[in-house]
């Protein structure tokens, strides 16, 4: 069980977590009832309800399209204000289509009894579907073509 009170420290730990591959500490570092919100129009994009959801549905589905061994993560910064942290990190991997994936991300995190309760990902949507989804179809604003 997570004992540090403090938003930033549980939001680090969790991200230094991903990095090294620590399931008990992903585990421990969300509320029961956290959501994970990722935007936009790709398989992965939802609004994630319930921890479990969040480490098996979405955490985990990224699994299948990575490389086993090559996921690096490196977190960038934080700033932290009452229980709301924002956290900048950097994901890079081999992808199972030969292609690499590196992406720099942001989100804000909210945390509620030294635990994470909710979180919005930000990154860059376009290189994960090309990288991490090529078969999806993003539909293009009119007039770009």
């Amino acid at each position: 069980m997570t004992t540090t009170t403090d938003p930033r420290t549980v939001v680090i730990r969790y991200i230094e977590a991903v990095r090294d591959g620590d399931a008990e500490i992903i585990h421990d570092s969300f509320a029961e009832d956290a959501t994970w919100h990722y935007p936009g129009d790709l398989p992965i994009s939802n609004v994630w309800q319930g921890r479990d959801a969040i480490i098996n549905d979405f955490l985990g589905g990224m699994g299948p399209v990575l490389v086993p061994g090559t996921l690096e993560i490196e977190l960038v910064s934080t700033i932290a204000e009452g229980d709301r942290v924002v956290a900048e990190w950097t994901s890079k991997a081999r992808t199972v289509y030969g292609g690499t994936y590196d992406n720099r991300c942001i989100g804000i995190y909210t945390v509620r009894d030294s635990r994470i309760a909710s979180v919005i990902e930000y990154a860059d949507t376009r290189h994960v579907a090309a990288a991490l989804f090529p078969a999806h179809h993003t539909p293009r604003p009119t007039g770009t073509e």
